[in-house]
């Protein structure tokens, strides 16, 4: 049998992250059409002619949701198994980090699905969004990505939320503040959260030293507490 010499399809896909109600939740769009008609996807398409990866994600994102509104963007990785699709296609995945005080409008046929209750999803992309939430889970060990899912300002408790939201497992506050305060991630802002009905002290509010990506520790694995 002859080989085919039609060159594959080049899409790019989003794994869209963010923590929502205490959840790691993911981006996803309803398809309308064949194959998986009805079915939940990471929002993508095509790669267009003289279009670079990023820039190509970042138009596909603009269709789904503010692009201004995803602090972080960066490369996940590529499948390309001849069957994960009827046609034949390569897909290059991006991670793509939201704030947890953004909430951004979606249209009718987007919505959050938390991560660990994901519906079926269309193609492989049920693996690519794991892929991503791995991704997530080891970088917020060794560099200061959780400045992408916080707000400018945030208290102790509330990023220990977001940790935790993220990495499945509890977390110390005071470990954690410890750990990234020597690492000098965080600086205090000067303010203080006012306190709640319930009274109490003014929680300290913080912020990330910087809003890029750096890696901060490549040795470190934020790791389950033992039991």
């Amino acid at each position: 049998m002859a080989e085919s010499t039609t060159p594959p399809a080049q899409i790019v896909l989003a794994v869209v992250l963010q923590v929502r109600s205490g959840r790691l939740a993911s981006l996803l769009w309803q398809r309308a059409r064949e194959p998986f008609a009805g079915a939940w996807a990471l929002p993508g398409g095509l790669l267009a002619p003289d279009e670079t990866l990023e820039a190509s994600i970042r138009r596909h994102l603009a269709a789904k949701v503010d692009v201004r509104e995803v602090a972080h963007v960066e490369q996940l990785g590529s499948w390309s198994e001849p069957g994960r699709s009827p046609r034949w296609e390569i897909a290059t995945a991006f991670l793509g980090l939201v704030p947890a005080d953004v909430d951004p409008r979606l249209p009718d046929d987007t919505a959050w699905h938390a991560v660990d209750e994901l519906p079926p999803l269309a193609f492989d992309h049920g693996d690519i969004v794991l892929a991503g939430r791995e991704r997530l889970r080891g970088k917020l060990s060794y560099t200061n990505v959780g400045f992408a899912l916080a707000p400018d300002a945030f208290t102790i408790s509330e990023l220990r939320g977001l940790y935790q939201a993220a990495l499945g497992h509890d977390v110390s506050a005071t470990n954690l503040q410890r750990v990234l305060l020597r690492r000098a991630v965080l600086e205090p802002t000067g303010a203080r959260r006012e306190s709640g009905r319930s009274g109490g002290r003014p929680a300290e509010l913080y912020r990330f030293r910087a809003r890029r990506l750096e890696i901060t520790d490549p040795f470190a694995a934020l790791r389950p507490p033992s039991r």
